[in-house]
């Protein structure tokens, strides 16, 4: 009785307190009886509330069901039900992820008012893990180049990147410490690496996109967002699974992202520093961060040149990625290209042209590709190289450029980048991380040994 009647008294948790932890944190606070998910939740939604004028990261939000599920989440506690990794932990969905419970309108008028029956695979799986559904995150319009109306929590003056921009500028603004997006080129990594948190790119086939809106299905793979490395991998160990509606995924046993990570490397770890062809379309500063950092690394780095073969890699990525996009928007195009943007219906109007045999020529060169990487990393534990030009762009018309992602999303390897260096403005850019396909645990243990070396 004595404990029951502490728990009643007990002190109200700090607002502050509540929105600054992060997910690990939070799922031992509320396990421990020193917080309630309810309170998390709430503290979440004022926040919002103070913000989300400024941010603009939230495509649908409903404070009562949100309240609701957080309100379940400690019965169940209460009850000693078995509780799933992600306890009553509040996550964003980027609104591509089919919901039940909530509109998936993908960013366009064109599907204003989208209500699924089904929930997302990867969906499905968080609330099998315990998380608390907050809302639905922006996406840029059909999740490709048009923004949304999301702005950098760190400058409201410059772009959050997309098209994940949402979920990136959620666990940025501390609205949401963790939050899902995907990836068909860099919409993941950069806007990520502009707002200036963790953003994790999985192996391609990973993680299920069933009922997540599809632009390509050779590049299209979903991705996670934290503020520690240690939550990427929280987050992303919940949703690895197979499933037989995404071809892509495979039955294999699930790795165990949190405890390899929360291990040292038995060795520390040794990085190829690659420019990448686009070398020169990065920023000056970011160069010369880029120089610094490698210099701090020493012995643990080498400079390492890609072959030839990935000079072609940006076209071939482009001539898979709009002839894909031509095919899965064929209706929004047909029947409502005066509600698309001159930029989809660019890339839309040049996918439909796409000849057959180049696009299968430009898919059959990526089992090549890998073959060349698989031997870089025979020697190395992971490629260290930008993951954007720079900076957040200032302005609210673009996402900023993609191309240092666009390589890996091609090739479906996995990469992370990590909120490490800053540039002249004091706006966040990422480093990027990128591991061998299948080897996604190695890679995140690497980013944090990464993230401990710089830090320390």
């Amino acid at each position: 009785m004595m404990s029951h009647l502490q728990t009643l008294h007990r002190e109200q948790p700090d607002h502050m307190e509540l929105i600054e932890m992060n997910a690990i944190q939070a799922v031992g606070a509320i396990r421990a009886g020193e917080i309630t998910s309810e309170e998390l939740v709430q503290a979440c939604l004022d926040h919002i509330a103070d913000v989300e004028d400024t941010v603009r990261a939230w495509a649908f939000l409903d404070p009562d069901h949100a309240l609701k599920q957080a309100h379940d989440a400690d019965l169940a506690l209460r009850k000693g039900e078995a509780l799933g990794p992600l306890h009553g932990v509040p996550v964003g969905i980027k609104d591509i992820f089919d919901t039940d419970d909530m509109p998936t309108e993908d960013g366009t008028v064109l599907h204003a008012g989208r209500q699924p029956d089904v929930d997302a695979r990867a969906v499905a799986l968080l609330r099998e893990a315990g998380a608390i559904i907050i809302g639905k995150t922006v996406t840029t319009e059909l999740a490709v180049y048009s923004p949304g109306k999301t702005k950098n929590p760190c400058d409201p003056a410059r772009t959050p990147g997309g098209s994940s921009s949402g979920s990136a500028a959620a666990v940025a603004a501390h609205m949401v410490p963790l939050a899902i997006g995907t990836q068909t080129n860099g919409s993941v990594i950069r806007p990520a690496s502009y707002c200036g948190v963790y953003g994790y790119k999985p192996t391609h086939g990973l993680i299920s996109r069933h009922l997540v809106l599809q632009q390509s299905r050779p590049l299209d793979q979903v991705g996670v967002f934290a503020r520690t490395v240690e939550d990427v991998a929280l987050l992303a160990q919940q949703l690895i699974a197979f499933d037989e509606s995404d071809p892509d995924t495979r039955p294999h046993a699930r790795p165990n992202l949190v405890e390899t990570v929360a291990a040292d490397p038995p060795v520390p770890p040794q990085f190829a520093f690659i420019k990448t062809p686009m070398w020169e379309q990065a920023h000056k500063e970011t160069q010369a961060a880029f120089s610094e950092l490698v210099d701090h690394l020493g012995e643990n780095v080498e400079e390492v040149t890609l072959p030839e073969a990935f000079d072609h890699a940006v076209a071939w990525h482009r001539t898979i990625m709009e002839a894909d996009l031509a095919r899965s928007f064929r209706r929004e195009y047909e029947e409502g290209k005066d509600k698309l943007s001159g930029i989809l219906c660019e890339m839309i109007g040049r996918g439909r042209a796409c000849l057959a045999v180049d696009y299968n020529d430009a898919v059959g060169r990526i089992p090549l590709l890998n073959t060349i990487l698989g031997e870089i990393f025979a020697k190395y534990d992971a490629i260290l190289t930008p993951a954007t030009t720079g900076e957040a762009p200032v302005g609210l018309e673009s996402t900023g450029s993609p191309i240092f992602c666009t390589i890996w999303t091609l090739c479906g390897t996995p990469a992370i980048t990590l909120p490490l260096l800053q540039g002249a403005n004091g706006m966040p850019i990422g480093v990027q991380l990128v591991g061998p396909k299948g080897d996604d645990a190695r890679l995140l243990r690497t980013a944090r040994w990464l993230t401990k070396v710089i830090e320390n």
